[in-house]
């Protein structure tokens, strides 16, 4: 049975090597992350085969893609439509929302 209320804080967090920590709450045909990436930590170009949209809570770096490298910071919001390459570099310790479609 889902929970209707729950704390990022009751989710099991998984810990990858290079320190990036991510608490998930999956979903029928989407899921919810909360992701804490540390200051310096790089994500290499990559894809996904599902819709995917991240809201930055905190934090800064840069995000590239075909149109571009920018800046993001808190507030910013990514979109990125199935099959779309990018790529990020993280400055500050940086906290991440990701809402993934069909994921």
């Amino acid at each position: 049975m889902t929970d209707h209320l729950t704390a990022w804080t009751d989710r099991a967090e998984s810990v990858a090597a290079n320190g990036v920590a991510k608490r998930a709450i999956p979903g029928a045909g989407a899921s919810l992350a909360r992701v804490v990436v540390p200051a310096g930590t790089a994500a290499a170009r990559h894809s996904h085969d599902h819709e995917q949209f991240v809201q930055v809570l905190s934090g800064s770096g840069f995000l590239e893609t075909e149109q571009g490298r920018k800046p993001f910071s808190a507030g910013s919001v990514f979109h990125f439509p199935a099959g779309t390459w990018h790529a990020a570099a993280f400055e500050t310790e940086t906290v991440l929302i990701e809402t993934n479609l069909g994921g």
